[in-house]
Parts: C-alpha cells; sequence; structure tokens
C-alpha cells in the first residue's frame, strides 16, 4: 500500500555497528530504538529528563536535513558544533510525497535562530513582521507556529511547551489541528500533558527498557497532573512530609 504521509519509521541503520557504551547510544531511547513508526498526524514522544527523546529529535531532524541548532533547511548557521552523530546511523523510511514545508523547532537554541532571522532580514515577513527577539518566548514561539508553518509540511518540535502558558498550549494545540488537517506531520517531544491530550496522536514512552507505546490515560504525565489536580493539597501534604 502506497503511504502519503512523510515520515514512515526510524531505526537504527542495520549495516552499521554503534558503540552502545559511548554517548548518544548509551541513552535509552537511542538503544532500544527498534523501528519507530511514526504517526501520519502527530507523534509524541515522552518520558524523564536523560533519557534521550531531545537526541533522538535532534538525529531525526539533522537525518531529514535540518539545521541542528533549529530552523529550516535552509538554515545552515553554527553557533557551537554540539550535535551527535546519531543521524549517521538512522535509516529512515519516507513516503511518497515530499513535503512542501517543513521546521525544527528546539527550546533551547531558539534564541540562535531567531538571531540568524534578524540578520537574513529577508525572513522576517514570513515570521510576521516583527523581530522574534521583540517578542516574549511564547509570542515568538506563536508567531513561529501562526506566521511561519505554512502547511503541508513536516515539523519536528522539542519541548515546543517551554515557553508557554497554559492558555498558550492549547492555542498551539488549535493551531497544530489546523495544520494536520491540512496534511501536515509533527514529530513532538514533550513533558507537557496537555499537547499530549491531542486526539488520537500516537504516544511514545522512553523507557530504561526501551521505547513502548501507551494510551494517553496510561501515561505517567498524564496520571501525576490527574492526581495533582484532584487533590494537590493531600499531593503535597505527602510530598513535603515525605511520604512520596
Amino acid at each position: 500500500m502506497i503511504s502519503y504521509q512523510f515520515l514512515l519509521d526510524a531505526q537504527l541503520r542495520p549495516d552499521k555497528a554503534p558503540d552502545f557504551s559511548a554517548y548518544p547510544f548509551c541513552l535509552p531511547a537511542v538503544r532500544h530504538l527498534g523501528k519507530l513508526e511514526f504517526d501520519p498526524a502527530v507523534t509524541f514522544i515522552v518520558g524523564e529528563n536523560g533519557c534521550g527523546k531531545s537526541t533522538l529529535l535532534e538525529g531525526l531532524a539533522v537525518a531529514l536535513g535540518f539545521n541542528a541548532e533549529g530552523g529550516s533547511k535552509h538554515f545552515n548557521f553554527r553557533t557551537r558544533e554540539s550535535h551527535s552523530s546519531l543521524h549517521e546511523y538512522l535509516r529512515l523510511g519516507r513516503g511518497v510525497r515530499l513535503p512542501r514545508d517543513g521546521f525544527f523547532l528546539r527550546a533551547e537554541s531558539f534564541f540562535n535562530v531567531a538571531t540568524q532571522v534578524d540578520q537574513l532580514g529577508d525572513l522576517l515577513p514570513a515570521y510576521g513582521g516583527t523581530s522574534l527577539h521583540e517578542q516574549s518566548h511564547g509570542e515568538s514561539f506563536m508567531a513561529l507556529l501562526e506566521k511561519r508553518f505554512r502547511g503541508k509540511g513536516l515539523y519536528i518540535l522539542d519541548e515546543p511547551e517551554a515557553a508557554l502558558s497554559p492558555q498558550r498550549q492549547l492555542a498551539a494545540l488549535k493551531r497544530i489541528d489546523q495544520l494536520v488537517q491540512g496534511g501536515s506531520q509533527f514529530v513532538i517531544a514533550t513533558h507537557s500533558p496537555i499537547l499530549m491530550a491531542y486526539p488520537e496522536a500516537s504516544i511514545y514512552v522512553c523507557t530504561p527498557a526501551g521505547i513502548v507505546q501507551r494510551a494517553y490515560e496510561d501515561t505517567e504525565h498524564y496520571q501525576v497532573m490527574h492526581d495533582f489536580m484532584a487533590n494537590p493539597r493531600g499531593t503535597l501534604k505527602r510530598l513535603l512530609s515525605g511520604g512520596g
């Protein structure tokens, strides 16, 4: 069957032998990668800090031709050469369609992307016409989603909630859905139970034993937030008294 989604799957190349005792292959998300199959619309990759989800997303993005620090495939700046060699070891399955647009957003280096947009000058109208540095972090993220993401694209987002209030996260979900309905595909690493609630998204959890697919309600992110919101005083009392 012919698939019309942009990115089908990712796995470690069988013809290359990584050193699983060395970074980044020692990270759980990479060591136990197996074959990761992407949803045609939205795929979430979640897990504890240090599990390797951001490294995995970076490897995917670079293997797809995006700049390691973020941006589109036309960005080639280097502030610091810090990305891993993972992209060299990934084999990607792709559909028959090519995306008309694409972007790699990583929260930790978005400042560098904003600086590059300012320096190039002629790109500014595509981002809403106002310097991203003259907006709050959250406003600049939303400008990216609402102005720069043009649709029918492949968008790789690493922790996009980092700058967004809960209300802005809901606004981001609405924009993501608009883009999905217009033929876009998203792969998102996140800690946000709000974003993860996107209907029918595929959710992969990075665990010490490997990457497993789970329903939204079965993720620790949902369960912790649900229990806290149901009884915040009781949760904090147990936590602060040493009860766990």
